[in-house]
């Protein structure tokens, strides 16, 4: 009986590993309000559970960046009416190296909302729905597509009570708590904050009838800092709203906006000018600090608040725009309660151990340094966010090496800067700096020279988080023409294109046709457009010499996307035996010929063939191992020679 029970069990171990098939997401689509009536506005909300280790591309992010949106479609009918666009709430934002851009996703739980009015009594409200889903740990990216049905005539035991609302991540919370807190740490060393230390906590302990008083004085003093900062956080957020500053972060005129906005702030911290508040404002205030007791404290809180302004407003405000942008109060509220907390720290901290204050460096030149390097790195972000608008709006006035060649100049600048080659009216006289300015000096020349090669195509791939895409570099001096076997013109070539200078198809049949012609085996390439993993294997592995010999060389090649939207003529369609639906798009037809044919769903997938469609070698997914994928490509070789299939 144990032997037959540990035989069933190696058979199901088995049936599962054959079984490739995922679907690591829930959909349940429901109306906000269960019995509309006629002219109401009520909303759709679609609720995705998504499980542990996987993610959902968002819809609200640049359609040629590579990853597939989510995409909602809506069968119009006189019952209903759309109002606005489909929303995500709560989305993450994310900058990705490989795609060069930023893309918006949710982990978890996702939510989309799209309001409708209500037209007639008995409504029907039908219509699908596009996504992809991509894994954390391997790297697999699967796209899928479903349908909905809403209205009285549907069965009111499918749309379920109102669900809580998407949960922030609590990882990204604390990335943004940690990034402000060390922007809160920055600030501290500016020259209209630095010296206010000593200063503040001698006025606490010397006002104090006991040192306990003291102590108690400072720590009201740091919390009324931390609620006044974050209740400035929690109010630009709630003013802004959720998906307005989500709309607000990819448009062009807003990123120009903030370019503007850097720039000026560069100009500050190089001394052109200070950003002061109205001096009426501040009198005010301080005023109000004198009264004593709690409130005086707190208004002594806000008098130092504004008296620094013009140092902390540009980092704060760096703080701000780059946290914010993800349209949510909760990161709001943390950007500002991480800033504060390394605001007030000192503050308190002093006020209970005293005797560190002795240890604190005397204010003098090198807090106008800090300054002064905190411009060239503003100016250097800037160019990001001009980069953005120029990417949106097609001017072609900040092409990758442009960007390059501005900043090589901005940081050799520093670098010159940090040797005293360069100084500013607001620099004391001093032919001497200190050791930690030329070990800072030297990373800043090490990095400029880095960037050189950038000129003339190295993908410099650590800071394609923040260079423009390679393909508004105006020449590349590295990519050399790869070729590959076609016997005819590929169909779809306008639209789609191999990397590494490889030429193949992109239709099977095609494929399959050349093969028997020139009696070579097929390499297929299961990829999608938003497939992350594909791009790295085509970065990484492909382009090995070996590899790129082997591809262009042996094979026929067919690179089959599972997510191109691209509609066919009607003539073309078909029924799919798997799931029943009417499959219209290259990228639909290709997701199912690799389910049907093959049991698997996910990307990358490479398959080899021989000319007649028979399996050569066991399939490969996503490995970054050179060897391992040149020795797939030289077994599936040597079976074609040997006439040997699976």
């Amino acid at each position: 009986m144990k032997k037959t029970l540990f035989l069933i069990f190696l058979f199901l171990a088995a049936a599962s590993g054959i079984s490739q098939v995922l679907k690591p997401i829930e959909w349940k689509v429901e109306l906000s309000n269960e019995n509309p009536q006629v002219g109401d506005e009520v909303e759709i909300r679609f609720k995705s559970k998504i499980e542990e280790n996987w993610y959902l591309y968002s819809s609200d992010f640049d359609p040629d960046l590579g990853p597939m949106l989510t995409e909602f479609t809506f069968n119009e009918n006189e019952t209903y009416e759309l109002v606005g666009e489909t929303e995500p709430v709560g989305a993450k934002k994310k900058y990705d190296s490989l795609w060069e851009g930023e893309y918006t996703y949710f982990k978890k739980a996702g939510l989309f909302v799209q309001k409708v009015k209500i037209l007639k009594e008995d409504f029907s409200i039908t219509g699908s729905y596009s996504y992809q889903v991509c894994s954390d740990i391997d790297g697999k990216c699967i796209p899928f597509d479903d349908e909905f049905s809403l209205g009285k005539t549907t069965n009111k035991s499918d749309i379920k009570k109102k669900a809580e609302s998407t949960a922030e991540e609590s990882g990204s919370l604390w990335s943004i708590l940690i990034t402000a807190f060390l922007a809160g740490l920055v600030a501290l060393l500016t020259p209209c904050v630095y010296p206010m230390i000593p200063i503040t906590v001698s006025i606490f302990l010397k006002q104090s009838k006991s040192r306990k008083e003291g102590i108690g004085k400072a720590l009201i003093y740091g919390v009324s800092i931390i609620v006044f900062f974050s209740l400035l956080g929690f109010l630009i957020s709630l003013i802004w709203g959720f998906t307005a500053l989500n709309e607000l972060s990819t448009h062009w005129l807003f990123n120009l906006i903030i370019f503007s906005v850097f720039i000026l702030f560069a100009l500050s911290f190089f001394g052109l000018f200070e950003i002061t508040l109205p001096s009426g404002l501040v009198t005010k205030i301080d005023r109000q600090a004198d009264r004593g007791g709690l409130v005086g404290i707190f208004f002594m809180a806000i008098t130092l608040v504004l008296v620094s302004f013009s140092c902390t407003f540009p980092i704060v405000g760096t703080a701000l725009i780059n946290t914010l942008s993800g349209g949510s109060i909760i990161e709001g509220t943390t950007a500002m309660f991480g800033f504060s907390l390394a605001f007030a720290i000192p503050f308190t901290g002093f006020a209970i151990f005293p005797a560190w204050l002795k240890s604190m460096p005397e204010s003098g030149g090198w807090l106008n340094s800090v300054k002064v390097v905190l411009g060239f790195l503003e100016l250097a972000l800037a160019l990001k966010f001009l980069s953005v608008a120029d990417l949106a709006y097609h001017w072609g006035i900040l092409d990758r090496e442009v960007f390059i060649a501005l900043w090589i100049t901005i940081f050799g600048l520093l670098g010159l800067y940090l040797i005293g080659k360069i100084k500013l009216k607001s620099d004391t006289d001093s032919n001497k700096i200190s050791v930690a300015r030329l070990i800072l000096a030297i990373c800043t020349f090490a990095f400029t020279i880095s960037l050189i090669p950038g000129l003339w195509g190295a993908p410099l791939k650590s800071l394609s988080g923040f260079l423009p895409p390679m393909a508004t570099h105006n020449f590349n001096l590295l990519e050399a023409e790869a070729g590959g076997n076609t016997c005819e013109e590929p169909k779809y070539a306008d639209l789609l294109h191999w990397p590494h200078g490889l030429q193949g198809y992109f239709d099977y049949e095609q494929a399959v046709a050349c093969a028997k012609e020139q009696g070579k085996p097929i390499f297929i390439d299961f990829t999608g457009h938003g497939c992350v993993n594909c791009r790295e294997m085509e970065q990484r592995v492909w382009s090995d010499p070996a590899v790129l010999k082997r591809l262009s060389e042996n094979f026929v090649l067919v690179a089959l996307y599972v997510d191109d939207r691209t509609k066919l003529p009607e003539s073309e369609w078909y029924q799919s035996s798997y799931d029943g639906k009417t499959k219209k798009t290259i990228g639909q037809q290709n997701a199912d010929f690799q389910i049907n044919r093959f049991n698997n769903n996910a990307q990358p997938f490479y398959v080899i063939l021989n000319e007649d469609e028979e399996l050569l070698v066991k399939p490969k997914a996503y490995n970054l191992d050179v060897s391992a994928f040149v020795d797939f490509l030289d077994k599936a070789l040597e079976n074609h020679r040997k006439n040997t299939v699976l």
